[in-house]
Parts: structure tokens; sequence; C-alpha cells
């Protein structure tokens, strides 16, 4: 029985269940032993002969051991095919009427049930996509050259008793909400997104080995703080019921990691998720993933070295191209090139050659003049009358300057007035040691 309603086929799955069950076919195992995965089944295949499938179906051998997902199954009869997909890739497998065994915990049977129902029948009535398998057998290759397991045995591992969407498009690139408020979907059907999960995790492995290599210390830092500190954004608050007292979800580790400079470490870093309560765009969100560190002893100069090196470690680990299009927050696709070194554009002398202002010559009280003179020379940008003077020189830069810039490249020596806790230049009190680093017009990294 079939049914476009997905309510009606899951009512199907749940009677299918039931048969099984009364069948004595083991549900949900608790292990299947030997799987490899799917790409490294690939893989070693590369360059092998394989045997003709005439020759295996009266015998097959019992040499690949794998379990996935079922995303696609046809029956021609005695033959049915179909796609297994595990979390490095798929595979095309197949069955056979003339040769076809269930497997329960390694023991492998022909038949189940007072009626002798056979193996194959199972497959072919009860077994349905989305359901999880394993399978056992040899490889072989079709006439259209694709690299197919011949199952000697199938064990069910869990029944899906929801059906996946679109055999063929899933649930679609395109359909962004399903995709984020069914992630697992998603990643069933969407190689792209496994990707990315999978490229994150291979990230965030090759920065902390870059660090580890550099003898930092990576410091767990609480998530509830007594006191909201660290930035200006808002932050959740929540309540602790012991000790009677409002927390906070930390909205950076920057004062932790303080603590531990203060307390003798010389290099400490954390990568941890981070909380802000605020609005939501395509470089905002509430819970963030935040690398920060603590380099005591170096200068802020050293420290964009350290971070060029640090991006060329990442490129070298993953292997990546050095140059590819990054898009800006209109959707404005530039081609950035990461090779290193990178260029340095100092704040102050960048924003008043774009502007014509002498931005370092106005205080905090001189919003009103600031303002006018913005205007004098041509320039409007959005809540500009409600801002105060640091407010307008930040948007003014971003306005005159940093969409110039594709990057990466330091944008370093701010003005002191807009960055009251960074250090004071030695040589022009105007301006303070901090720095980010600009990609088409993403401030990517921000320090101080």
């Amino acid at each position: 029985m079939t049914s476009s309603d997905p309510h009606d086929e899951q009512s199907v799955r749940l009677q299918k269940l039931q048969i099984l069950r009364a069948l004595g076919v083991k549900l949900y195992p608790d292990r299947f032993s030997g799987k490899q995965d799917i790409s490294r089944i690939r893989a070693n295949a590369e360059g092998q002969t394989f045997r003709e499938i005439d020759a295996i179906i009266p015998n097959p051998k019992n040499e690949i051991h794998t379990a996935g997902r079922i995303m696609l199954v046809r029956s021609f009869g005695k033959l049915i095919f179909g796609t297994l997909q595990d979390y490095s890739g798929q595979i095309q497998f197949a069955l056979s009427k003339d040769f076809c065994l269930l497997s329960q915990y390694g023991t492998e049977i022909s038949e189940i049930g007072d009626e002798n129902i056979s193996a194959f029948k199972i497959f072919e009535k009860y077994i349905d996509t989305a359901d999880i398998i394993g399978i056992q057998g040899e490889l072989f290759m079709t006439h259209k050259g694709e690299l197919t397991i011949f199952v000697r045995s199938f064990q069910l591992l869990s029944k899906a008793l929801r059906p996946l969407g679109d055999k063929f498009h899933g649930i679609g690139e395109d359909n962004q909400e399903t995709a984020y408020r069914q992630r697992y979907l998603d990643m069933i059907f969407n190689d792209s997104t496994r990707n990315r999960m999978k490229f994150r995790s291979d990230f965030i492995r090759a920065l902390r080995e870059f660090y580890w290599k550099h003898d930092f210390l990576e410091i767990d830092c609480p998530v509830m703080t007594p006191a909201a500190s660290g930035a200006a954004a808002q932050p959740f608050v929540t309540h602790h019921n012991d000790f009677d007292l409002d927390f906070y979800l930390r909205i950076c580790n920057e004062t932790e990691l303080k603590k531990a400079t203060v307390g003798g470490f010389e290099r400490v870093f954390t990568l941890a998720p981070s909380f802000r309560n605020e609005g939501s765009d395509p470089s905002h969100l509430q819970e963030f993933y935040m690398l920060e560190h603590q380099n005591v002893y170096k200068s802020f100069h050293e420290d964009m070295d350290f971070t060029q090196e640090m991006f060329d470690h990442i490129f070298t680990a993953l292997k990546l191209e050095r140059k590819f299009e990054v898009k800006d927050k209109e959707g404005n696709s530039r081609q950035v090139d990461f090779t290193t070194p990178w260029p340095r554009i100092d704040y102050v002398e960048g924003v008043n050659k774009a502007s014509g202002l002498d931005i370092t010559s106005y205080t905090a009280d001189d919003a009103e003049k600031l303002r006018a003179d913005i205007r004098a020379k041509g320039i409007e940008f959005e809540g500009m009358d409600k801002m105060g003077a640091m407010t307008l020189i930040d948007y003014l830069y971003k306005k005159v300057l940093r969409p110039t810039i594709t990057g990466p490249a330091f944008v370093y020596n701010y003005p002191s007035i807009i960055a009251p806790l960074a250090r004071i230049s030695d040589t022009d009190p105007r301006k303070c040691e901090k720095w980010q680093v600009v990609v088409n017009g993403w401030e990517i990294i921000n320090s101080y």
C-alpha cells in the first residue's frame, strides 16, 4: 500500500513494524559490528577488479559491512536496487531473490516466521525508504559502471515510522524555513549541509591544533555569570533558584580570560558559545560560537602577524584554495584572496582621506558639530540624527571606508574616542591599538 498522505503512510509503516515484530525480526538491535564508512569503501575500491554478477549471485562473499539510511528503492521483480547513505556518502546496493539472507545479531537465515517468509520477501514488503539497515556482501560494478554492493545479508537496525520528503528532491535547498526548523531533514537530503557540518568540525580541530602548537592553554569559561560583562550587548537573563539571584548568559569570554592572565597564564584561549539577546541578521545570531584569546607580552602588531599565521595554518591543514568568492552584506560577490601577507589600513588616515574630515579632532561632546560637518561633505546615513560622536565616527567609517575594502585586510589605529578600553598609541594619543580583519564588508576578527 502506498499513499501521498504522510499520516496514512505512517499508519502503514506502523502496521509493517507490528508484522515484523510478530515474525520475530529484531527491530531495534543494540549494535551492528564492523561497520565500514561508505566513503572508505569507495576509496578502497578504486583500481580494483570485481567478479561478474553472475558469479557472485550463487555465493556472495561477506567482505563489505556497512550501514545507513535507505534513500531510494527500486524493484525489478527478482532484483531490488537501492541507495544507502551514511554520514560519509552514498552507495548503491542490490538484492537478488536467488540469494538473500536476513541477519539477526550475526546469524544469517533465509526464512523467518511460521509461514517461512523469505528474507527477500521481508525486504520487498516491509522495508522502506528512511529505514536504517546494515548490509553485508560483495562489491561489483554494474554494466553502467556504478559501484554496487551485492547484499548477502541485511539486518534491520531501525524502522522509520515517518516518510522522508520527495525521494528525488527532499526538502529542497531553497526551502530555508524547513531546513532551519528541521535540520535533521536538511542533513539527510542536502550534501552541502552535511559537508558544511563536517567542514566546521575540521575547522575547529585545526584552530585548536594551531593554539596547542603555540603552547596556548584552553580555558573553559562559565556560561552563567552574576554580572553582565563584556561589550555593550543585551544579555539573556535567567534566575538561579538556589542562590535566589539573577544570572546572565555570557556575552563573551574576555573577562574570564583576563582573569586567567592575572592568575599567571600567559597564553590562553577559548572556543565556545556566547549569547546576545539582540536582533538577527546574516551577521548576528543570539547564540553563536566565538573564539577569543589572550596573548601577553605581545604587541598588537605581533598579534596581527600571529593571526596571519593562524589563517595560513588553517588553509594548509584543510587544503583550501586561498581564492574564493565572498558575498557582502547586500549579497554582492567578490573574489577574496587570503594569501598572506594582508594589507594594513590605518583607520584614521583612511576615513580622513575618504571623508575629507579629521575625525581625531572631535571629542565625545562634539556630536552636533561632527554631524553638521559630515552633512556638509554630502554624506548621509540612516539614524545619524540620534547618534553620539563615537557612533557617528563608526558609521562614517562604515559608509566611506569599509565598503572599499575587499580584503582580507587589517584595519588598525582606531580613534581613541571610539575604543576607550584599548591601549593608547605611544606615537599618537589620538589613536588606540585596536584592529579588525575586514573581508568584503564583514568584520570577522576584532582585537585590542
